[in-house]
């Protein structure tokens, strides 16, 4: 008996070992598929998914869907129709969140809550009406627990005065009092070093942001435009608890 439990055991493994190594195969197809039609992007994660053939493709922020032959690419909303749930939306979060790690809080602009619930990132424009709105209320924020890191994303481009501004607070000695001064359109030294202005630009534009401020959740769902401190502190809890 027991030497037939060790033979079932080998079995097993080898059944599993084989199992893993059909996904690698397929994996490579796909990352193989995918840089003929996109040269330019290096998928980031390959990973198989509870449908069986179809694995979840990120490139950093961004999540497509596609089957294990390398054929077809699904960009679309797949729903689970027994839980309800948005299984393309869930990996798109997911995704934001590891890509928002890769910057790191050493790379953005940080005002902490001191009784911290909640982390927000907001992509913010300084010359932005509604970005200097949320800025405004930061304290009220703070209150509710909202810590705020800031991405930049100077919605007139590389080299515009509003890019220009967003350098220079980036390379003030106090990064946090030249935000605050330039939200209020106090001028700011103009100043120039080495900074992630323009990369924060490409995240954004990888995710698809098309205003300011662009909120992200602490569980990567994002959320276009201004939402005041209650309402996003609801908000915050709400999808805490989903």
């Amino acid at each position: 008996m027991k030497k037939r439990h060790l033979l079932s055991s080998a079995f097993a493994a080898v059944l599993a070992f084989g199992g893993q190594a059909a996904v690698a195969d397929e994996a490579a197809t796909i990352r193989a598929a995918l840089a003929k039609v996109l040269p330019d992007y290096t998928p980031t994660s390959v990973q198989p998914t509870e449908v069986e053939g179809l694995f979840l493709v990120e490139i950093g922020p961004q999540v497509m869907f596609v089957t294990g032959d390398g054929r077809y690419l699904i960009d679309g909303a797949i729903v689970d129709l027994k839980t309800r749930e948005d299984i393309t939306e869930t990996a798109r979060g997911q995704a934001r969140l590891r890509a928002l790690d890769t910057v790191g809080e050493d790379g953005m602009v940080v005002f902490d809550a001191p009784a911290e619930k909640h982390t927000v990132t907001v992509f913010t424009d300084i010359d932005c009406g509604y970005c200097r709105k949320l800025h405004g209320q930061i304290g009220d924020y703070a209150s509710e627990g909202i810590s705020v890191r800031y991405l930049f994303y100077p919605r007139t481009g590389v080299d515009s005065p509003s890019y220009e501004k967003a350098v220079s607070v980036w390379c003030a000695d106090d990064r946090q009092a030249a935000m605050t001064d330039a939200k209020n359109g106090i001028a700011v030294d103009s100043k120039k070093c080495s900074n992630p202005v323009q990369k924060h630009m490409e995240l954004g534009e990888l995710m698809g942001i098309r205003g300011t401020p662009a909120i992200v959740l602490d569980n990567g769902q994002m959320v276009p435009g201004y939402v005041e401190p209650k309402k996003l502190a609801a908000l915050l809890e709400q999808s805490a608890q989903n």
